[in-house]
């Protein structure tokens, strides 16, 4: 990679899905100087639930941004209540996903204004503007992309819903394949074009969120892959496996469920040569070689974020790893 003249600011894009992604996310915002950091955010978990525009990973993202996130559950906004749950509870009504009442004021807006006619990427700088979030934060696309898994329910086989697999059967059924409904002829929102070709990109994150739920929705929409792939910047991926574990949600199930060893090195082989660099736990330090072997170079540190201090040590762990690609 050619370093970028003097006179170009560096910019560094992050590819995320919700909670783990914005641990990272929030390093980078707090490491990085305002405007050096764009997050393309997974919406292949988004849908329309109670009559509102639901994105959850664009508002887990905004709320960890804003410094106004449940940070014991990760998602949701802190303080929150629940009347209208309870509420809607003693109607009858579905609260299988739940709603607090101030996060709902967010959904009622997104589906305003994406009513009047706004593209989800206008809504969400409006909603991030609100908040006071510096940070760009971009949907994947404007147009809807939406995850589906092919499972074995209890049931029987059965292809579902992000949210139905993920929240109201908490991703019990058995994965046999996955889908992204729409990614192949969505086009990338609008505002992404300019950022792969920025000529002061000085690198590509992928996020340690779920490869199979949170990245490849993003990495299927073709002209984006192609715009990672061709990019003239290090793509740097940070595992979210750490000995053989997912630090949070389905992830080492699922590998298991698609016949794959859950390791940092199978992370690493899904993402194959669109990655220039990958970031492993000091843990799995044993897996360098094979990955090495591949063509990717690895750097090995502490990758649970568990603290601010955690993901700001991480976040510029990173940049410095990219610096030498």
């Amino acid at each position: 990679m050619s370093p970028l003249p003097h006179h170009v600011q560096p910019r560094h894009v992050l590819l995320a899905g919700g909670v783990g992604g914005a641990k990272l996310a929030l390093g980078l915002a707090r490491t990085l100087q305002p405007g050096q950091l764009t997050i393309i955010a997974n919406t292949g978990d988004d849908f329309s639930h109670l009559g509102l525009a639901i994105s959850p990973d664009l508002d887990t993202l905004m709320y960890t941004l804003a410094g106004v996130v449940n940070e014991e559950s990760g998602w949701g906004l802190r303080d929150e209540t629940w009347s209208c749950m309870a509420g809607l509870e003693a109607l009858g009504g579905e609260t299988w996903f739940r709603l607090g009442d101030r996060d709902l004021a967010t959904h009622l807006e997104r589906t305003r204004l994406l009513a009047a006619g706004h593209s989800l990427t206008e809504v969400t700088r409006h909603l991030c503007s609100q908040l006071d979030v510096a940070t760009r934060l971009l949907p994947m696309s404007d147009q809807p992309v939406r995850t589906r898994l092919d499972c074995d329910t209890a049931s029987g086989p059965a292809t579902l819903a992000f949210q139905d697999y993920f929240v109201r059967q908490r991703a019990e059924p058995r994965v046999k394949a996955i889908q992204y409904e729409g990614a192949s002829r969505a086009p990338p929102a609008a505002a992404l074009a300019a950022t792969f070709t920025d000529p002061g990109l000085a690198a590509i994150f992928i996020a340690p969120s779920n490869p199979w739920l949170s990245i490849d929705p993003i990495l299927a929409i073709p002209s984006i892959r192609a715009a990672v792939r061709s990019a003239g910047a290090p793509v740097i991926a940070v595992s979210p496996i750490v000995g053989g574990r997912a630090l949070k949600g389905p992830t080492a199930k699922i590998m298991t469920e698609l016949g794959l060893r859950p390791s940092a090195q199978a992370v690493a082989d899904h993402y194959g040569d669109l990655l220039d660099g990958f970031i492993i736990d000091q843990c799995d330090a044993a897996e360098a070689g094979p990955i090495i072997d591949a063509g990717i170079a690895v750097a090995a540190t502490q990758t649970v974020m568990h603290t601010l201090e955690d993901r700001q040590r991480l976040a510029a762990f990173a940049l410095g790893f990219a610096a030498t690609l």
